[in-house]
């Protein structure tokens, strides 16, 4: 029964977050917002809502482990398998925009993420030894910088809308709904959202309990895939169509909103107490973000040989955390 609660809480996540999104754009079209707007914003912010459910819920109950793990095995899921299989199935374009300011931001808040978890002292996350927590005041910067990253984010898309428009070229249709229809979906999307995160994380722990895992292996694996499941689909749909070069940008935008507003907030709640293995993740992660960013600036494309390596690199780490 446990199993099946868990796939019923998986499915209420992304329907959720799905609904979620819909009503939210209709709103921000009847409101004339710019739909790159919406785009980089509501629609970035919809997709992490998943992660944030499981991440903030597992906060607040005190399963800690399964927060951080929740956020650093989606980013690393996102970065090797759904960039991975994207550019497997044809070579993925890396848009410059994304390569100049987005992903080395992503890089950099995830080493300001290393570096708080460990108090702020890189000897003693060298070491590996005392206590590990992300505070509050950890948790505040990171969420301040998610404040600067989405102004930031609606300023270049204000201004690159006026550019579209200078130049005539046809704006962005998003779908928008009745009143009555919007209203539904955001509450309906919310609630779903709030009641799939509490049935994943009361799921996954009764899991690990019964297998004598780990938080945080349940967290990296299972968790992480299911909360990454809408990024993936996704991306592979875009990726059928040809339409794949939008695929850095949105993994990146997700990885940014992971840690920056779900590990911000969720760490603003309650301190988070952190494992050794999840710094030693984290690193995973830097690493790993490193190597998928120079091979998308040395040809600003990545090559389906690349995507392979991409894939191979996760399951390598896959291995990794099953036999540690």
């Amino acid at each position: 029964m446990t199993y099946v609660l868990l796939m019923i809480g998986f499915f209420l996540l992304i329907k959720g977050a799905d609904f979620f999104v819909d009503g939210c754009s209709s709103v921000a079209k009847l409101l004339k917002v710019p739909s790159v707007v919406i785009g980089l914003t509501v629609v970035a912010f919809g997709t992490s809502m998943p992660e944030a459910s499981v991440s903030i819920n597992a906060a607040l109950k005190g399963a800690n482990d399964l927060a951080v793990s929740n956020v650093i095995g989606s980013n690393i899921f996102n970065l090797l398998v759904v960039l991975g299989a994207c550019a497997a199935i044809r070579p993925l374009h890396a848009k410059w925009s994304v390569l100049k300011k987005e992903f080395p931001f992503s890089i950099v808040i995830t080493v300001i993420l290393f570096v708080a978890m460990g108090g702020w002292q890189i000897s003693k996350v060298i070491k590996g030894e005392g206590t590990f927590v992300l505070g509050r005041m950890g948790g505040i910067i990171l969420f301040v910088l998610f404040i600067v990253f989405v102004a930031s984010t609606v300023m270049d898309a204000v201004r690159s809308r006026q550019s579209i428009e200078e130049a005539g070229e046809p704006e962005e249709e998003y779908k928008v709904l009745t009143p009555v229809r919007t209203v539904i979906y955001i509450v309906g999307g919310a609630v779903g959202i709030v009641a799939g995160g509490n049935i994943v994380v009361s799921s996954a722990t009764d899991i690990a309990l019964q297998f004598g895992l780990s938080q945080t292996f349940i967290g990296l694996t299972i968790v992480a895939l299911g909360t990454s499941l809408p990024e993936l689909v996704t991306s592979l749909v875009a990726a059928g169509k040809g339409e794949n070069d939008l695929a850095l940008g949105n993994v990146v935008g997700s990885n940014v909103f992971n840690i920056l507003l779900i590990l911000g907030v969720s760490a603003a709640i309650h301190p988070i107490t952190v494992q050794i293995t999840a710094i030693y993740d984290t690193l995973i992660l830097i690493a790993s973000s490193l190597v998928v960013y120079l091979c998308a600036f040395s040809k600003k494309q990545f090559s389906k040989f690349e995507g392979t390596l991409f894939l191979l690199m996760y399951l390598a780490f896959f291995a990794y955390i099953l036999i540690r």
